[in-house]
């Protein structure tokens, strides 16, 4: 499960290089046919720059609680499994210490 979750990450971050790359591509075209100044399109790159980056952290964070709730209900559930087992061995050895004494 955390190399599914690795790969989607890292998946994600390939993603935005490309972005990045395609966004970088599309405002030196821009600038090339004179519809923005350098100026400009340095300008808004660095602010699809920021924004995306704000977005990663959001979703990076949003998925770290999931992953969390995932990760404690597991727990809660292994606690439950192994609070079930042990009051079964109780009684196992309870009923087995009945035997053993006899009549």
């Amino acid at each position: 499960m955390i190399d599914t979750i690795k790969k989607t990450l890292l998946a994600g971050v390939g993603a935005a290089v490309v972005t990045k790359e395609k966004v970088e591509s599309a405002l030196g075209d821009f600038v090339k046919q004179g519809k923005v100044t350098s100026t400009e399109a340095r300008e808004m790159a660095e602010k699809i720059a920021a924004d995306g980056k704000k977005e990663f952290e959001k979703l990076s964070g949003e998925m770290n609680e999931k992953i969390k709730d995932v990760l404690s209900g597991l727990t809660r559930s292994t606690q439950d499994r192994l609070a079930a087992l042990e009051s079964r061995v109780e009684a196992l050895e309870h009923k087995n210490a009945g035997k053993a004494k006899g009549p």
